[in-house]
């Protein structure tokens, strides 16, 4: 490797991007950003789960300096568990967003901290096929907390809201947040399957913002960032080089700096294994 001065992150989304169709990573994507992260690469990821749910995923892989979770809500030390910085609603906030969801009529997944502990609460008899997979996905995970009297839904110390359904019935509610400038919206297919997730952030919840705090935190002088999606965009934009997957969307290719292998292709490993540059410890 070429010995540089410029400290570099390097970031990657995860879904679409450094995993595969299994939702995993692949063993030679492991063993390569293991030993580049052994001899001093600075490597995190950017993504819409949780830790829980990125801790499973991403079995294997070497996490030495904080991850970006819930979409930039919250920057997290993965060995510890430990909240570097986070992103929450106000009380105001999450009384609009209530109101608005129960205007149309939507039954949401809803993460907070109830008590001080980290919770996913939904109606158990709102359940449609999105949610349910949302579900088998994520058996034995401590966050998850059915319940049947709507007036427990909104509880505790709200800050990310999903809603799995048909496109049709969620964008009137993305119509609404994506022109209130307090909030930050998505609206996307769910990747290989039929269902939209919209959801619902504070408006600083970004993973281009996370990616300036932790590059704060870091001593970074530039970042390299991986994606497939549109709303890997402001990522990409805020990066020093950026690169999209051959399986990314036509948006997020027009805006790279150049498309590498796709995520059934180890393309981020074997990008960072022909072109990454640092210190050698």
């Amino acid at each position: 490797m070429e010995r540089i001065h410029d400290k570099t992150l390097y970031v990657t989304d995860l879904d679409g991007t450094l995993l595969n169709r299994k939702d995993r990573i692949s063993p030679r994507s492991i063993q390569i950003i293991n030993e580049l992260v052994e001899r001093g690469m600075l490597f995190t990821y950017a993504t819409a789960r949780s830790l829980v749910s990125a801790s499973v995923v991403t079995e294997g892989l070497s996490a030495k300096i904080p991850v970006i979770a819930y979409n930039g809500a919250f920057i997290i030390q993965p060995s510890t568990g430990e909240v570097l910085s986070q992103e929450r609603f106000s009380e105001e906030e999450m009384d609009a967003v209530k109101a608005v969801l129960d205007r149309h009529r939507i039954s949401p997944l809803v993460y907070a901290f109830v008590n001080g502990v980290e919770k996913v609460t939904w109606m158990r008899d709102r359940e449609n096929d999105g949610i349910r997979r949302y579900l088998r996905m994520r058996k034995g995970d401590r966050r998850l907390n059915p319940i049947s009297d709507r007036q427990l839904l909104y509880q505790g110390d709200m800050f990310y809201f999903t809603c799995i359904g048909e496109k049709e019935e969620l964008q009137p509610v993305y119509d609404t947040f994506a022109k209130d400038g307090r909030y930050r919206c998505t609206l996307q297919q769910e990747l290989y399957r039929p269902e939209y997730w919209c959801e619902i952030m504070p408006a600083k919840a970004t993973k281009a913002e996370a990616i300036r705090k932790l590059k704060k935190m870091q001593g970074c002088d530039r970042v390299v960032s991986f994606g497939d999606a549109i709303n890997d965009l402001p990522m990409f934009e805020i990066s020093d080089e950026c690169y999209a997957v051959e399986n990314a969307v036509d948006e997020l290719k027009a805006a790279a700096d150049g498309v590498i292998a796709g995520n059934e292709d180890d393309g981020v490993a074997e990008w960072l294994l022909h072109n990454a540059v640092f210190e050698d410890k």
